[in-house]
Parts: structure tokens; C-alpha cells; sequence
């Protein structure tokens, strides 16, 4: 289910949001930085301060995942069932394998939250849906980096003409 767009999007990602559900029904969203997919079938998110999150999954596993290419404005909403690996497990050197490459020690895991997808949808800004015809990744990122006064080596700015 986890395809290799979807992938290459989670990998370009930066951020990404967990929602959750505590027994009540009240939703809990979570930033995460460090996510990351395993094997192709599993998202795996560390959980570095995230106690709502990891409470709320001990009450009910259903859980959404989100994340989107901030500059090109598209992404993906990934749904499932999420749970935690404590670190006394046995299999959480596994789990944790991928994200240990990401923080390089700099955070410490407290568990991995491991999301078996049953549903991926894509994200796209509306502008791709209402225009269609003028809307790009390209035009998309181009228009990001000049609102955030940025510049990517991804999407090179054109060069202004000299006076």
C-alpha cells in the first residue's frame, strides 16, 4: 500500500502530524518530526515528547498520519491502526532502526509508534483542483519560496537579468 511516491513524499517531509483519539473522543494532534517508512508496509514515528499521543493509543489504536512537501503544497493522509513499541521490547532495536539513522543520537526515543495503513489519500493544495491548467509543483514552489523569502536548490529561482 505504501508506494513509492508515497514514500519519496514522507522522505522529502519534514514534518508530519498524529492525530489521535483519546476514550472519550476528544482528538489530540501531534507534530512529529522524526518519522520515517518501514519496509514498505509500516510508518514508524518516534515518540520523543509525546505522551497525549502515546496515552491516547494505549485507548484506542486508530490513528491518522499526515504529511505534506511544504513548497510543492501536496502530500499525503495516511490512516490506520498505530502501536507503540516500548523500549523493553525485544523488536524495539528494529522498530527504532530508521529513526535512530535520523536523530543520530540528538533525541532520545521513548518508544516507536509503529502505523499499519489501512487508507492512503493524497493532499493537494486547491489550487491544482481549481486551476488546474496554470497550477505545478514548480509554479507552486516558486510561489512558496518568494512568500517565505527562500531559495532551493530543488527549484532554482530564475536568475534576475543584471541592470
Amino acid at each position: 500500500m505504501i508506494t513509492p511516491e508515497v514514500t519519496a513524499f514522507a522522505e522529502r517531509s519534514v514534518l508530519a502530524w498524529l492525530a489521535t483519539v483519546d476514550a472519550s473522543g476528544c482528538p489530540n494532534v501531534s507534530p512529529k518530526e522524526v518519522f520515517s517508512v518501514f519496509d514498505s508496509r509500516w510508518f514508524v514515528i518516534a515518540n520523543i515528547a509525546s505522551p497525549a499521543s502515546v496515552r491516547n493509543l494505549a485507548e484506542n489504536s486508530q490513528a491518522c498520519l499526515s504529511f505534506i512537501d511544504l513548497f510543492v503544497q501536496k502530500g499525503f493522509k495516511v490512516k490506520g491502526r498505530a502501536e507503540v513499541i516500548a523500549r523493553d521490547r525485544d523488536d524495539f532495536a528494529l522498530w527504532a532502526e530508521p529513526l535512530e539513522k535520523i536523530t543520530q543520537g540528538r533525541f532520545p526515543i521513548r518508544s516507536v509508534i509503529v502505523l499499519t495503513p489501512d487508507s492512503i489519500e493524497p493532499i493537494v493544495a486547491p489550487s491544482y483542483r481549481l486551476y488546474p491548467s496554470e497550477t505545478t509543483e514548480k509554479s507552486q514552489a516558486m510561489a512558496a519560496m518568494k512568500a517565505y523569502g527562500v531559495v532551493s536548490a530543488r527549484w532554482q529561482m530564475p536568475d534576475k537579468p543584471s541592470p
